[in-house]
């Protein structure tokens, strides 16, 4: 972990991606690594023969392994590759985009291949997505034809993830008590994907819209049968006015829109 932004924007993705996953893998079968190793050939030490992802999904492979939490992803023990892997880089990207191949010199020295390289030759992840994060520059690259080719964003500036119906791009905003431009999913028709808090507030808002409304509509309910009693109340008070001078039931009852059994009533009352 090189930078505090890292660790909140692993969770970030990982949150708001949870309910596609748990839509295309029903039986759960699905492993995200969050800074988590994999492991692409066996090495002595082990280390020089993995590579760690800031973020990865790896579709079809269960969440335990043997019944057991993972601590790592072997490639040649399961051999499903990630489908996307995303690296955050605390420098200029120099190590993310290294293409240096793997070689053993005739006196038997190993060359370590770069990132990139391994990520695009051995493990061969679907989609590779760099982000700089002190510049904000994100670069994707989709494997086609065994290489990399660099993708192109789409008019709101994000990446079609096609496997999975969802776009990758950059969404400005604070998370985590930091206002950040952060990596964000969105739908394929340009949805922001929320993160569970998110999806609470805004369902909270809607149930405050909805009991603000319902509340207007009693308040005006309330105004509107005030304005009836003060109106009944007026033609009450009206009818032995109008009778006093010389006026019939019937003239009166026209008058004030009331039937004439009605007058009779109120002023035998």
């Amino acid at each position: 972990m090189k930078n505090f932004q890292e660790h909140p924007q692993s969770i970030l993705l990982t949150d708001s991606i949870g309910p596609i996953l748990q839509q295309r893998h029903p039986d759960g079968n699905y492993v995200i690594g969050q800074d988590s190793a994999i492991f692409w050939q066996k090495t002595e030490p082990l280390e020089d023969g993995a590579e760690i992802p800031y973020w990865f999904y790896i579709p079809n492979v269960p969440p335990l392994l043997n019944g057991e939490i993972r601590r790592s992803y072997c490639l040649w023990r399961e051999y499903m590759a990630p489908l996307i892997a995303l690296e955050f880089a605390s420098g200029d990207g120099t190590e993310e985009l290294d293409k240096t191949p793997l070689s053993v010199s005739e006196d038997g020295e190993t060359t370590k291949p770069g990132k990139f390289w391994v990520y695009e030759q051995i493990i061969k992840i679907n989609y590779y997505g760099i982000y700089v994060i002190k510049t904000g520059n994100l670069e994707m690259y989709h494997l086609e034809d065994d290489f990399y080719r660099q993708m192109s964003p789409n008019e709101r500036e994000h990446y079609l993830i096609e496997p999975l119906g969802i776009e990758l791009g950059k969404w400005q905003g604070s998370y985590q008590n930091q206002s950040l431009s952060w990596l964000r999913w969105w739908d394929s028709e340009g949805n922001l994907l929320l993160t569970g808090a998110e999806g609470k507030e805004i369902e909270k808002a809607r149930g405050d819209r909805f009991a603000n409304i319902a509340e207007q509509e009693r308040q005006r309910a309330e105004q509107e049968r005030q304005r009836a009693e003060q109106e009944r109340k007026a033609r009450r008070n009206a009818i032995p006015q109008l009778l006093a001078t010389g006026m019939s039931v019937e003239q009166v009852a026209q008058i004030l829109s009331l039937t004439v059994e009605e007058v009779r009533k109120i002023s035998d009352s």
